[in-house]
């Protein structure tokens, strides 16, 4: 199974330093959830949502700095899985892995549903038989594109994040420049500064914090890090502030530009504020709208692929380990990808899609991440006891994660009840699955093909070259060239066909 773009090996040259790994965090969490998330706390609670999202990132790096201490005390690929069964066994291990696939695969039936939304946008008159039509399309390339093109789309990487990239970055230097000249009309538009239902609180935060989700995926093991107890931590907080400056920034450009009752009632905030931010010019409105409507569309799709990748590669495992149908881990002869296995996630997308709507999806994704980020938590406290000799640098190593597993708790109480049912019950299926697939071999960490070295290596290569992560590394490379400074990355195919050039030109 391909694990990287064009078939190479990513592979490290030198231990990564903070300025690498502040890009990677910046590359897991940044993506097309802007698109989705952008403005629905506005909706609940006013303006006050730009504070929530302050908050949210605050808890999400507490959270992050929890699994920094895991991989530095663990320094074992398998992540929130590797780190249960550590602590708790392989039963208790697997149910955690169970969870993040199941708040995987809830993420990735959000994207059709974004997708015709911003169609919507566009085309508001669009009948329901086409709306499903739409979800079916999408359904449709994202499989075709996962199971043909992951070789051919690692080329175009580069010239896509820009495409998905420009949109946002043309929009905030717009909505700033808005912003500066109507200082008055921003005023009166960000009172009253709590508009709604101060009881919407939780839930606006639920669907906030899920813009903060990703770094759960792209978690190194320490030994890949320089001074991992330190470069861990200061890159996450680093790279988490980056985060939250541009979403608040955003933000607070969406809910200054547009007025309350239309940006309640709008389903795709970000086209409505850039129509808004050149409402003085009505074809550079009508254009600026459409631009940042069709940088949605590509930038929604862009997020479900990856995000099937990825899904697909933690089906693929769980299935060469014995724990799915083996059918799952059966790969296509000519392209090496497991077909069948994103055959059963896409379909079982398409059908969720048709019946979920954004809120409720976004809402069982949360309640399951934070399973999973509560699991964590716990296992930091228990491994940092385990092995006092490993952690007895980490600043925090109890306090931090302690208040980890409380805003972990309180995510998991803000999803409704009928959700938090059909959650648990989805997560008590695992139980008979771990029973009846269970081998008598033990999961080996799910090295086979998503939660391997090379495979977190090329995931993490691939996210500190997103969304706001590119602009931040073609920054750093053009630093190391200047310092000289070494590259961390090489691609192991291509120093090969190197070597085979050389070998050719001494002969």
């Amino acid at each position: 199974m391909a694990i990287s773009r064009a078939d190479e090996r990513i592979t490290l040259s030198r231990q990564l330093n903070t300025f690498d790994v502040t890009n990677l965090v910046v590359g897991s969490i940044i993506g097309a959830d802007i698109y989705v998330a952008a403005a629905l706390g506005a909706r609940l609670v006013g303006p006050f949502s730009i504070v929530i999202w302050f908050i949210a990132g605050i808890m999400a790096i507490v959270i992050a700095l929890s699994f920094s201490y895991c991989a530095t005390i663990l320094p074992r690929t398998g992540g929130p899985y590797a780190y249960a069964r550590e602590t708790a066994g392989p039963f208790y291990g697997f149910m955690v892995g169970w969870a993040l696939l199941l708040a995987e695969w809830f993420s990735l039936v959000v994207f059709p549903v974004a997708f015709v939304t911003y169609f919507l946008s566009l085309f508001p008159s669009l009948s329901p038989n086409i709306q499903v039509l739409l979800k079916g399309i999408f359904i449709v390339i994202i499989f075709v594109t996962n199971t043909l093109g992951i070789r051919l789309a690692g080329r175009f990487n580069d010239i896509l994040t820009i495409a998905k990239l420009s949109p946002l970055v043309l929009f905030t230097i717009a909505g700033l420049i808005y912003v500066f000249l109507k200082p008055d009309a921003v005023t009166a538009n960000l009172f009253p500064f709590l508009s709604g239902d101060i009881r919407n609180f939780g839930q606006a935060l639920v669907l906030i914090f899920w813009a903060y989700a990703g770094f759960e995926l792209s978690t190194l093991p320490a030994d890949e890090i320089r001074e991992p107890e330190k470069t861990l931590p200061r890159a996450i907080v680093l790279g988490m502030f980056i985060v939250m400056v541009f979403y608040m920034v955003t933000n607070f450009i969406i809910v200054g530009v547009v007025n309350q009752a239309t940006l309640a009632a709008s389903t795709a905030p970000l086209v409505t504020a850039a129509r808004s931010v050149l409402s003085v010019y009505p074809v550079l409105a009508t254009a600026g709208g459409l631009v940042i409507a069709f940088g949605a569309i590509i930038s929604i799709m862009g997020a479900d692929e990856s995000g099937t990748i990825g899904t697909s590669r933690l089906v693929f495992a769980l299935s060469v380990d014995g724990l799915l149908p083996h059918a799952f881990s059966r790969l296509h002869k000519s392209y090496r990808t497991p077909y069948i296995g994103l055959s059963a996630i896409c379909i079982t997308a398409l059908i969720a899609s048709m019946s979920g709507s954004l809120i409720s999806l976004i809402n069982a994704a949360v309640f399951l991440l934070s399973f999973a980020y509560l699991t964590t938590c716990i296992s930091t406290i228990l491994l940092a006891n385990k092995y006092q000799d490993k952690s007895v640098h980490l600043k925090g190593k109890y306090i931090i994660p302690f208040i980890g597993i409380i805003f972990s708790a309180f995510l998991m109480t803000q999803v409704s009840i009928r959700q938090i049912a059909i959650s648990l019950l989805l997560m008590a299926i695992g139980i008979p699955i771990y029973v009846f697939f269970s081998p008598q071999k033990e999961l080996h960490d799910l090295k086979a093909a998503f939660l391997s070295n090379e495979a977190i290596l090329s995931r993490a290569y691939n996210e500190g070259g997103r969304f706001l992560a590119f602009p931040v590394r073609v920054f750093k490379r053009a630093v190391y060239k200047i310092l000289k400074i070494e590259k961390a990355w090489f691609s192991q195919s291509s120093q090969d066909r190197t070597e085979e050039v050389k070998q050719m030109r001494r002969i």
